[in-house]
């Protein structure tokens, strides 16, 4: 069996090949073939001299993109790359920065006996993140169970059987949001248990901004969904406070209306077009084993 795992890195360089040394650990005893494909999202540090040989590592290479594009166009990227120009069974898309541990590839790999054809998430049972984060998370949950249906519980780390990278690459909304995509693409999908980890180096690029956008990008992907839900919200909270209608009273209306303009303003970031042009923004590629 031939499984990719997909990383993408944008200067984190310390941290990828530190996982790399994990990974080839981690896949020793598996018994399958591994290889591993990095987009580097245009990184303006240099990569680092590698000295170790990862001997249970099949292959390595590098992708090197000409223009920054950001976390999930490199995941999306990488997909296209693989599907179009590699020979592959699975692939484990995962972050550079040791948030995603590579002790649980074993798990997704255990779990391809009794889910074969299925895709297999792993959900968040545990963050390793501040306060403040584990809130502003634990608030787009609700938000996005809310507005839209879906109880979304996983990132990128996820297993994919090739026929479901297929669909993902042919799905627009796998150019904004990962998770969102395939949330959108499969409802039948097995589940491990995932603890995130400790970045190995260095402080999480993961500002409020960015957050917000991604938390958005899931959301978008069922904007309609939203747009029904929040209508009917609406209809009922008129009907219940008109009488008594006051500036505080339309305080949760002007949010569900800034919600739904902030939706579909994000979900003009899916395109199908750009995604299928995507591997034009590779520079060169570099096999480093």
């Amino acid at each position: 069996m031939k499984i990719k795992i997909l990383i993408p890195v944008y200067n984190d360089w310390q941290s990828v090949f530190k996982l790399l040394e994990n990974i080839n650990s981690e896949v020793s005893n598996l018994g399958h073939e591994f290889s591993v494909i990095i987009v580097n999202d245009a990184s303006t540090e240099n990569k680092p001299e590698i000295s170790s040989n990862f001997e249970y590592l099949n292959s390595i290479k590098i992708i090197n993109m000409k223009e920054n594009r950001g976390h999930a166009r490199c995941n999306a990227s990488g997909l296209k790359y693989i599907f179009e120009n590699e020979e592959f069974d699975y692939v484990i898309p995962m972050d550079g920065d040791g948030e995603d541990r590579p002790e649980e590839i074993k798990q997704f790999v255990d779990n391809l006996n009794y889910h074969p054809n299925k895709s297999i998430v792993g959900e968040r049972i545990k963050r390793s993140e501040g306060t403040f984060f584990k809130f502003c998370y634990f608030f787009h949950k609700i938000i996005t169970s809310t507005f839209t249906g879906q109880s979304i519980k996983y990132g990128n780390f996820t297993c994919l059987p090739k026929s479901i990278v297929e669909k993902m690459i042919n799905e627009k909304a796998t150019w904004s949001s990962f998770s969102g995509s395939l949330a959108k693409i499969t409802q039948d999908r097995a589940t491990i248990p995932s603890e995130r980890g400790t970045r190995y180096f260095g402080p999480s690029k993961m500002s409020f901004k960015n957050l917000l956008i991604h938390s958005l990008s899931i959301i978008s992907v069922f904007k309609i969904n939203v747009l029904i839900r929040s209508t009917l919200f609406l209809l009922v909270y008129f009907f219940l406070v008109y009488q008594k209608l006051s500036i505080i009273m339309m305080i949760p209306i002007i949010l569900i209306l800034i919600l739904i303009f902030s939706v579909f303003t994000v979900s003009k970031r899916e395109n199908l077009s750009e995604l299928n042009n995507s591997l034009s923004n590779i520079l060169n590629i570099d096999t480093i084993k």
